[in-house]
Protein backbone atom coordinates (compact mmCIF):
# COMPACT_ATOMS: atom_id res chain seq x y z
CA UNK A 1 0.00 0.00 0.00
CA UNK A 2 1.02 3.74 -0.64
CA UNK A 3 2.29 6.44 1.94
CA UNK A 4 -0.23 7.91 1.58
CA UNK A 5 -2.59 4.92 2.93
CA UNK A 6 -0.57 4.42 5.57
CA UNK A 7 -0.78 7.87 6.54
CA UNK A 8 -4.73 7.38 6.69
CA UNK A 9 -4.07 4.46 8.93
CA UNK A 10 -2.17 5.86 11.21
CA UNK A 11 -4.96 8.93 11.40
CA UNK A 12 -7.87 6.35 12.18
CA UNK A 13 -5.98 4.72 15.01
CA UNK A 14 -5.50 8.09 16.29
CA UNK A 15 -8.75 8.78 15.93
CA UNK A 16 -9.84 5.39 17.32
CA UNK A 17 -7.72 6.34 20.81
CA UNK A 18 -8.80 9.59 21.04
CA UNK A 19 -13.00 8.24 20.99
CA UNK A 20 -11.64 5.40 23.75
CA UNK A 21 -10.43 8.16 25.94
CA UNK A 22 -13.70 10.29 25.36
CA UNK A 23 -15.76 7.15 26.06
CA UNK A 24 -13.18 6.44 29.72
CA UNK A 25 -13.53 9.41 30.61
CA UNK A 26 -17.60 9.89 30.61
CA UNK A 27 -18.47 6.33 31.73
CA UNK A 28 -15.80 7.40 35.12
CA UNK A 29 -17.85 11.21 35.29
CA UNK A 30 -21.06 9.23 34.83
CA UNK A 31 -20.02 6.89 37.86
CA UNK A 32 -19.20 9.64 39.63
CA UNK A 33 -22.29 11.42 39.34
CA UNK A 34 -24.29 8.47 40.30
CA UNK A 35 -22.13 7.77 43.43
CA UNK A 36 -22.19 11.68 44.29
CA UNK A 37 -25.64 12.62 43.47
CA UNK A 38 -24.31 15.36 41.32
CA UNK A 39 -27.32 16.44 39.19
CA UNK A 40 -24.79 19.11 37.43
CA UNK A 41 -22.23 16.21 36.40
CA UNK A 42 -24.76 13.62 34.99
CA UNK A 43 -26.03 16.60 32.69
CA UNK A 44 -22.35 17.24 31.35
CA UNK A 45 -22.11 13.22 31.02
CA UNK A 46 -25.39 13.18 28.89
CA UNK A 47 -24.11 16.56 26.89
CA UNK A 48 -20.91 15.10 26.12
CA UNK A 49 -21.81 11.84 24.36
CA UNK A 50 -23.59 14.29 21.92
CA UNK A 51 -19.36 15.24 21.10
CA UNK A 52 -18.63 11.12 21.54
CA UNK A 53 -21.89 10.53 18.72
CA UNK A 54 -20.41 12.90 16.20
CA UNK A 55 -17.31 11.72 16.33
CA UNK A 56 -18.26 8.06 16.24
CA UNK A 57 -20.20 9.10 12.66
CA UNK A 58 -17.18 10.94 11.27
CA UNK A 59 -14.61 8.15 12.05
CA UNK A 60 -17.25 5.34 10.60
CA UNK A 61 -17.41 7.79 7.24
CA UNK A 62 -13.49 7.78 7.65
CA UNK A 63 -13.05 4.14 7.29
CA UNK A 64 -15.43 4.01 4.41
CA UNK A 65 -13.27 6.25 2.52
CA UNK A 66 -10.58 4.62 3.15
CA UNK A 67 -12.42 1.44 1.64
CA UNK A 68 -13.62 3.28 -1.38
CA UNK A 69 -10.09 4.92 -2.36
CA UNK A 70 -7.71 2.22 -1.34
CA UNK A 71 -9.34 -1.26 -1.61
CA UNK A 72 -7.57 -2.81 1.05
CA UNK A 73 -6.61 -6.64 1.49
CA UNK A 74 -5.65 -9.23 3.79
CA UNK A 75 -4.67 -7.14 7.43
CA UNK A 76 -5.27 -3.96 6.07
CA UNK A 77 -8.68 -4.77 4.92
CA UNK A 78 -9.24 -6.66 8.58
CA UNK A 79 -7.95 -3.89 10.42
CA UNK A 80 -10.29 -1.01 8.42
CA UNK A 81 -13.40 -3.78 9.74
CA UNK A 82 -12.18 -3.93 12.75
CA UNK A 83 -12.02 0.10 13.38
CA UNK A 84 -15.42 0.03 12.23
CA UNK A 85 -16.90 -2.61 14.68
CA UNK A 86 -14.67 -0.95 17.35
CA UNK A 87 -16.44 2.30 16.95
CA UNK A 88 -19.59 1.04 17.26
CA UNK A 89 -18.14 -0.49 20.23
CA UNK A 90 -17.37 2.37 21.62
CA UNK A 91 -20.71 4.59 20.78
CA UNK A 92 -22.99 1.78 22.60
CA UNK A 93 -20.88 2.24 25.64
CA UNK A 94 -20.37 6.08 25.49
CA UNK A 95 -24.97 5.32 25.78
CA UNK A 96 -24.75 3.09 28.78
CA UNK A 97 -22.51 5.96 30.15
CA UNK A 98 -25.58 8.04 29.35
CA UNK A 99 -28.29 5.50 30.99
CA UNK A 100 -26.50 5.23 34.33
CA UNK A 101 -25.73 9.65 34.07
CA UNK A 102 -29.95 9.39 33.95
CA UNK A 103 -30.21 7.53 36.95
CA UNK A 104 -28.99 10.67 38.97
CA UNK A 105 -32.56 12.86 39.33
CA UNK A 106 -33.85 9.94 40.75
CA UNK A 107 -31.09 8.58 43.28
CA UNK A 108 -30.61 12.33 44.62
CA UNK A 109 -33.93 12.08 46.06
CA UNK A 110 -32.91 9.30 48.26
CA UNK A 111 -31.16 10.05 51.91
CA UNK A 112 -28.89 6.78 51.66
CA UNK A 113 -25.37 5.94 51.45
CA UNK A 114 -25.32 1.99 51.27
CA UNK A 115 -23.10 -0.13 48.25
CA UNK A 116 -22.47 -3.68 49.41
CA UNK A 117 -20.87 -4.71 46.69
CA UNK A 118 -17.52 -3.67 45.42
CA UNK A 119 -18.65 -0.86 42.32
CA UNK A 120 -15.39 0.94 42.89
CA UNK A 121 -13.18 -1.89 42.22
CA UNK A 122 -16.53 -2.90 39.01
CA UNK A 123 -15.93 0.17 37.49
CA UNK A 124 -11.87 0.68 37.57
CA UNK A 125 -11.75 -2.81 36.10
CA UNK A 126 -14.15 -2.20 33.33
CA UNK A 127 -12.03 1.13 32.58
CA UNK A 128 -9.15 -0.74 32.22
CA UNK A 129 -10.87 -3.20 30.08
CA UNK A 130 -12.39 -0.25 27.46
CA UNK A 131 -8.46 1.32 27.41
CA UNK A 132 -6.60 -1.71 26.97
CA UNK A 133 -8.82 -2.83 24.60
CA UNK A 134 -8.30 0.16 22.49
CA UNK A 135 -4.81 0.18 22.66
CA UNK A 136 -4.59 -3.39 21.80
CA UNK A 137 -5.87 -2.86 18.82
CA UNK A 138 -3.39 0.85 17.82
CA UNK A 139 -0.16 -1.52 19.26
CA UNK A 140 -1.60 -4.14 17.43
CA UNK A 141 -1.37 -6.56 20.56
CA UNK A 142 -2.65 -9.79 20.66
CA UNK A 143 -1.48 -10.52 24.15
CA UNK A 144 -3.59 -7.81 25.54
CA UNK A 145 -6.77 -8.25 23.71
CA UNK A 146 -6.29 -11.68 25.12
CA UNK A 147 -6.12 -10.14 28.69
CA UNK A 148 -8.89 -8.46 28.13
CA UNK A 149 -11.43 -11.35 27.13
CA UNK A 150 -10.02 -13.30 30.17
CA UNK A 151 -10.84 -9.94 32.26
CA UNK A 152 -14.20 -10.08 31.39
CA UNK A 153 -15.03 -13.34 34.11
CA UNK A 154 -13.54 -11.11 36.46
CA UNK A 155 -16.78 -8.61 36.17
CA UNK A 156 -19.31 -11.25 35.83
CA UNK A 157 -17.88 -12.70 39.10
CA UNK A 158 -19.14 -9.03 41.00
CA UNK A 159 -21.89 -8.67 38.78
CA UNK A 160 -23.24 -11.82 40.17
CA UNK A 161 -22.13 -10.83 43.72
CA UNK A 162 -23.76 -7.49 43.18
CA UNK A 163 -27.12 -9.31 42.31
CA UNK A 164 -27.23 -11.52 45.31
CA UNK A 165 -26.12 -8.68 47.54
CA UNK A 166 -28.69 -5.75 46.08
CA UNK A 167 -31.60 -8.85 46.27
CA UNK A 168 -30.78 -9.38 49.83
CA UNK A 169 -30.58 -5.51 50.36
CA UNK A 170 -34.31 -4.70 48.81
CA UNK A 171 -35.91 -7.67 50.89
CA UNK A 172 -34.45 -6.07 53.88
CA UNK A 173 -35.39 -2.64 52.87
CA UNK A 174 -38.60 -2.82 50.73
CA UNK A 175 -38.66 1.30 51.17
CA UNK A 176 -35.35 1.67 49.35
CA UNK A 177 -36.28 -0.49 46.32
CA UNK A 178 -35.91 2.45 44.31
CA UNK A 179 -32.33 3.06 45.30
CA UNK A 180 -31.09 -0.25 44.94
CA UNK A 181 -32.62 -1.41 41.85
CA UNK A 182 -30.43 2.02 40.90
CA UNK A 183 -27.31 -0.08 41.91
CA UNK A 184 -28.54 -3.09 40.05
CA UNK A 185 -29.06 -1.19 36.80
CA UNK A 186 -26.02 0.36 37.25
CA UNK A 187 -23.92 -2.68 37.73
CA UNK A 188 -25.58 -4.25 34.68
CA UNK A 189 -24.50 -1.29 32.32
CA UNK A 190 -21.26 -2.06 33.55
CA UNK A 191 -21.18 -5.59 32.62
CA UNK A 192 -22.32 -4.72 29.31
CA UNK A 193 -19.35 -2.66 29.07
CA UNK A 194 -17.17 -5.02 29.65
CA UNK A 195 -18.80 -7.03 27.29
CA UNK A 196 -18.55 -4.49 24.70
CA UNK A 197 -15.12 -3.91 25.55
CA UNK A 198 -14.46 -7.80 24.77
CA UNK A 199 -15.96 -7.34 21.85
CA UNK A 200 -13.10 -4.77 20.68
CA UNK A 201 -10.59 -7.38 21.93
CA UNK A 202 -12.04 -10.42 20.01
CA UNK A 203 -11.93 -8.00 16.85
CA UNK A 204 -7.99 -6.96 17.45
CA UNK A 205 -7.57 -10.63 17.87
CA UNK A 206 -9.46 -11.29 14.71
CA UNK A 207 -7.52 -8.66 12.89
CA UNK A 208 -4.49 -9.88 13.59
CA UNK A 209 -4.37 -13.28 13.65
CA UNK A 210 -7.67 -13.88 11.20
CA UNK A 211 -9.08 -15.79 13.66
CA UNK A 212 -12.83 -15.64 14.96
CA UNK A 213 -13.00 -16.09 18.83
CA UNK A 214 -16.46 -14.61 19.28
CA UNK A 215 -18.85 -17.44 20.39
CA UNK A 216 -16.39 -19.96 21.35
CA UNK A 217 -17.86 -20.50 24.44
CA UNK A 218 -18.66 -16.92 25.40
CA UNK A 219 -21.68 -14.56 25.43
CA UNK A 220 -22.17 -11.42 23.19
CA UNK A 221 -22.93 -7.98 24.62
CA UNK A 222 -26.26 -7.20 23.96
Amino acid sequence: MTKHFRKEVEQLKKRVLHQATLVEENLQAAVRSFLDRDTKLAQKVIEEDLKIDRLEVELEEECLKVLALHQPVAIDLRFIVAALKINNDLERIGDLAVNIAQLVGDMSLVDVDDVPFDLTGMLEVTLQMVKKSADSLVEMDVAMAVEVCQTDDQIDLIYHDSTSKLEDKIRQNPEMVRYYMGLKVVSRHLERIADHATNIAEDVIYMIEGEIVRHSGGKQSE
